[in-house]
Protein backbone atom coordinates (compact mmCIF):
# COMPACT_ATOMS: atom_id res chain seq x y z
CA UNK A 1 0.00 0.00 0.00
CA UNK A 2 1.41 4.03 -0.73
CA UNK A 3 2.25 5.87 1.78
CA UNK A 4 0.05 8.69 0.89
CA UNK A 5 -2.81 5.97 0.23
CA UNK A 6 -6.04 6.84 2.79
CA UNK A 7 -7.71 3.85 3.47
CA UNK A 8 -7.36 0.23 1.51
CA UNK A 9 -9.46 -1.06 -0.91
CA UNK A 10 -10.60 -4.66 -0.42
CA UNK A 11 -7.70 -6.02 -2.35
CA UNK A 12 -5.41 -4.09 0.26
CA UNK A 13 -7.13 -6.60 3.24
CA UNK A 14 -5.02 -9.43 4.13
CA UNK A 15 -6.22 -12.32 6.38
CA UNK A 16 -4.67 -12.80 10.02
CA UNK A 17 -2.87 -8.97 9.44
CA UNK A 18 -2.87 -6.48 13.04
CA UNK A 19 -3.39 -3.32 12.50
CA UNK A 20 -2.43 -0.53 15.47
CA UNK A 21 -4.19 2.31 15.08
CA UNK A 22 -2.50 5.63 16.03
CA UNK A 23 -2.70 7.84 17.17
CA UNK A 24 -4.67 7.74 20.45
CA UNK A 25 -7.71 9.83 21.75
CA UNK A 26 -7.65 11.13 25.24
CA UNK A 27 -11.68 11.48 26.21
CA UNK A 28 -12.81 14.88 27.76
CA UNK A 29 -15.38 15.55 30.12
CA UNK A 30 -17.19 17.61 27.71
CA UNK A 31 -16.34 15.16 24.89
CA UNK A 32 -18.95 12.44 27.27
CA UNK A 33 -21.57 15.72 28.46
CA UNK A 34 -22.05 16.22 24.98
CA UNK A 35 -22.42 13.34 23.15
CA UNK A 36 -24.77 11.59 26.99
CA UNK A 37 -26.98 15.64 25.70
CA UNK A 38 -26.82 14.96 22.40
CA UNK A 39 -28.05 11.47 22.42
CA UNK A 40 -30.77 12.08 25.23
CA UNK A 41 -29.03 9.56 27.59
CA UNK A 42 -30.23 11.05 30.95
CA UNK A 43 -28.78 8.61 33.00
CA UNK A 44 -27.01 10.46 35.96
CA UNK A 45 -23.84 7.81 36.09
CA UNK A 46 -22.41 9.94 32.73
CA UNK A 47 -22.78 13.49 34.57
CA UNK A 48 -23.81 14.11 38.05
CA UNK A 49 -20.54 13.79 40.11
CA UNK A 50 -22.55 13.19 43.24
CA UNK A 51 -24.38 10.48 41.85
CA UNK A 52 -21.76 8.64 40.34
CA UNK A 53 -19.79 8.79 43.87
CA UNK A 54 -21.84 6.76 45.24
CA UNK A 55 -21.75 3.98 42.60
CA UNK A 56 -18.96 1.68 42.53
CA UNK A 57 -16.86 3.45 40.07
CA UNK A 58 -16.89 6.09 42.45
CA UNK A 59 -17.15 8.63 39.67
CA UNK A 60 -18.87 8.98 36.26
CA UNK A 61 -18.50 6.46 33.51
CA UNK A 62 -18.31 7.42 29.71
CA UNK A 63 -20.98 7.13 27.76
CA UNK A 64 -20.53 3.07 26.29
CA UNK A 65 -21.96 4.60 22.60
CA UNK A 66 -19.26 7.30 22.74
CA UNK A 67 -16.36 5.07 23.35
CA UNK A 68 -17.91 2.48 20.64
CA UNK A 69 -17.91 5.91 18.66
CA UNK A 70 -14.43 6.98 19.06
CA UNK A 71 -12.83 3.26 18.82
CA UNK A 72 -14.42 3.24 15.91
CA UNK A 73 -13.32 6.17 14.30
CA UNK A 74 -9.91 5.68 15.59
CA UNK A 75 -9.78 2.86 12.82
CA UNK A 76 -11.94 4.45 9.87
CA UNK A 77 -8.51 5.48 8.15
CA UNK A 78 -7.16 1.84 8.06
CA UNK A 79 -9.90 -0.19 8.10
CA UNK A 80 -13.16 1.68 6.13
CA UNK A 81 -11.78 4.60 4.78
CA UNK A 82 -12.52 3.25 1.58
CA UNK A 83 -15.85 1.19 2.44
CA UNK A 84 -19.41 1.78 1.01
CA UNK A 85 -21.11 1.26 4.07
CA UNK A 86 -21.02 -1.12 7.75
CA UNK A 87 -22.67 -3.71 7.32
CA UNK A 88 -22.92 -5.25 11.00
CA UNK A 89 -21.58 -4.86 14.38
CA UNK A 90 -21.73 -7.92 16.70
CA UNK A 91 -20.18 -8.78 19.90
CA UNK A 92 -19.68 -5.55 21.60
CA UNK A 93 -17.85 -6.31 25.20
CA UNK A 94 -17.03 -3.77 27.49
CA UNK A 95 -14.95 -5.58 29.97
CA UNK A 96 -13.68 -1.96 31.84
CA UNK A 97 -14.54 1.38 32.58
CA UNK A 98 -13.74 4.64 30.56
CA UNK A 99 -13.36 7.53 32.16
CA UNK A 100 -12.62 11.03 31.53
CA UNK A 101 -8.93 11.66 31.00
CA UNK A 102 -8.06 8.15 29.80
CA UNK A 103 -6.67 7.73 26.54
CA UNK A 104 -7.58 5.07 24.21
CA UNK A 105 -5.97 3.49 21.55
CA UNK A 106 -7.26 0.62 19.51
CA UNK A 107 -5.67 -2.27 17.11
CA UNK A 108 -7.80 -4.53 14.82
CA UNK A 109 -7.34 -7.99 13.43
CA UNK A 110 -8.65 -8.75 9.71
CA UNK A 111 -10.45 -11.97 10.46
CA UNK A 112 -12.12 -12.77 7.10
CA UNK A 113 -12.66 -10.93 3.93
CA UNK A 114 -14.67 -12.63 0.81
CA UNK A 115 -16.60 -11.28 -2.63
CA UNK A 116 -19.94 -9.69 -2.61
CA UNK A 117 -22.02 -12.32 -4.08
CA UNK A 118 -24.65 -9.95 -5.43
CA UNK A 119 -21.76 -6.81 -6.37
CA UNK A 120 -18.38 -7.82 -8.29
CA UNK A 121 -17.08 -4.23 -7.68
CA UNK A 122 -17.26 -4.87 -3.63
CA UNK A 123 -16.46 -7.61 -1.14
CA UNK A 124 -16.86 -7.74 2.50
CA UNK A 125 -13.96 -7.34 5.35
CA UNK A 126 -14.64 -8.85 8.90
CA UNK A 127 -12.56 -7.08 11.48
CA UNK A 128 -12.37 -7.60 15.36
CA UNK A 129 -11.33 -4.77 17.22
CA UNK A 130 -9.86 -3.98 20.66
CA UNK A 131 -9.54 -0.93 22.20
CA UNK A 132 -7.09 -0.18 25.60
CA UNK A 133 -6.70 2.45 27.64
CA UNK A 134 -3.26 4.20 28.50
CA UNK A 135 -2.35 1.66 30.73
CA UNK A 136 -3.05 -1.24 28.42
CA UNK A 137 -6.62 -2.45 30.07
CA UNK A 138 -8.46 -4.29 27.41
CA UNK A 139 -11.97 -1.41 27.38
CA UNK A 140 -13.85 -2.68 24.28
CA UNK A 141 -13.64 -5.16 21.60
CA UNK A 142 -16.44 -5.85 19.12
CA UNK A 143 -16.37 -7.19 15.64
CA UNK A 144 -17.82 -5.68 12.64
CA UNK A 145 -18.53 -6.11 8.74
CA UNK A 146 -17.65 -3.34 6.09
CA UNK A 147 -18.56 -3.18 2.60
CA UNK A 148 -15.26 -2.66 1.07
CA UNK A 149 -14.97 -0.93 -2.80
CA UNK A 150 -12.71 -2.97 -5.03
CA UNK A 151 -9.77 -0.79 -6.46
CA UNK A 152 -11.02 1.15 -10.04
CA UNK A 153 -14.55 -0.03 -9.64
CA UNK A 154 -15.90 3.06 -9.12
CA UNK A 155 -18.06 2.13 -6.62
CA UNK A 156 -16.70 5.49 -4.81
CA UNK A 157 -14.83 8.20 -5.73
CA UNK A 158 -10.50 7.76 -5.48
CA UNK A 159 -10.38 10.61 -3.04
CA UNK A 160 -6.28 11.19 -3.98
CA UNK A 161 -7.78 11.55 -7.89
CA UNK A 162 -11.01 13.98 -7.57
CA UNK A 163 -9.93 16.92 -9.29
CA UNK A 164 -9.78 20.10 -7.64
CA UNK A 165 -11.50 22.41 -10.22
CA UNK A 166 -15.01 21.28 -8.93
CA UNK A 167 -15.71 18.53 -12.16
Amino acid sequence: MPDFQMGRWYEDFVVGEVIKHRPGRTILEADNTWFTLLTNNNHPIHFDHHYASKTPFGRPLVNSAFTLAVVTGLTVLDMSYRSIANLEWEHIRMPAPVFAGDTLYAESTVVEKRESKSKPDRGIVTIDTRAYNQRGELVMEFRRKSLAAKKGSGAIPDYENIPLDGK
